[in-house]
Formats: C-alpha cells, structure tokens, sequence
C-alpha cells in the first residue's frame, strides 16, 4: 500500500517539476546569473543550457525509478518506497532550485537570505532520506526478528 502512495506522491512531484520548469524557463531572461562575483562578474548560463540541463537530470533521476523497479526491487516493498521517495526529494529540490533562479534573476528585491533555509532544507531533506535505507539494513542485521512459536 505504501508503494502505491509513493508512486501517487512521486508521479505528482514529476508532474509539479515539470510545470516550475516550463514556468521558470519562460520567466527567465537570455542569460542567467547563476553566482555572483566580485565586482559584478559572476558566472552565467543561458536560460537553453539551465532548462536542457534541469530537464536531463529531471530525466535521468526519474527513469532511473523504472530501471531500478525493473532489475533490482523484485519483492522489497520497502525498498520501492524508499527509492520513490529519494527521488521525490530529489524532485522537490529541483522544483526549490528552479524557483530561486527564477526569484534571483527577476530583479525583484527580495531576502535571499531567508530563502537559504528552504534550499539547505531540500538538500538535508535528500540526505536524510538516502540514509534511511541504509540504517534500516544495518538495524535488520544485528536486531534478530521475533519468532512467533505455538504452544
């Protein structure tokens, strides 16, 4: 049952990806600043290089949830759910990395300050989430499992 909610969750943060790329890239100007510089040099992207390069590891990421499905998640329904949500997590920080590109080169006054909190937000979020998998595997290895025995 969990497997299928992820997949929901997964299928609609593909979904939202998409559209704050398609949206984004329309607001953005021809060249795109991505870090600041001293004295006003900095380096920049075309907005074509920031949208291809968004959309292929938006690609990448995703297809790599019917590749693993296909050949490694046979039976581990854990495991399933898992793998969805690293990649909605990897999804939902594009969608907050999209965003700021589009907030920073609008012209716009803003704190970017306090949007640093929601983009270390993100990527923490990733981190904690790829870490679960793992010390769920060590936790099964040295806790034995309960038998239930008849009487």
């Amino acid at each position: 049952m969990a497997v299928k909610i992820f997949k929901a969750v997964w299928l609609l943060s593909l979904l939202a990806a998409v559209a704050i790329l398609l949206y984004a890239y329309a607001g953005f100007p021809e060249e795109i600043q991505v870090r600041e510089g001293a004295e006003g040099t900095g380096e920049t992207l075309s907005r074509n290089q920031l949208f291809y390069a968004a959309l292929g590891l938006l690609a990448i990421f995703n297809v790599t949830v019917f590749m693993v499905n296909r050949f490694m998640a046979a039976g581990d329904q854990f495991f399933q759910a898992w793998f969805y949500g690293l990649i909605i997590c990897f999804n939902l920080f594009m969608v907050v990395a999209l965003q700021f590109f589009n907030l920073y080169n609008s012209q716009e006054k803003f704190d970017y300050g306090s949007i640093g909190y929601i983009i270390y937000g993100s990527v923490s979020l990733i981190v904690v989430w790829a870490t679960l998998y793992p010390v769920r595997a060590i936790i099964q290895r040295f806790v034995p499992k309960q038998r239930v025995t008849d009487n």
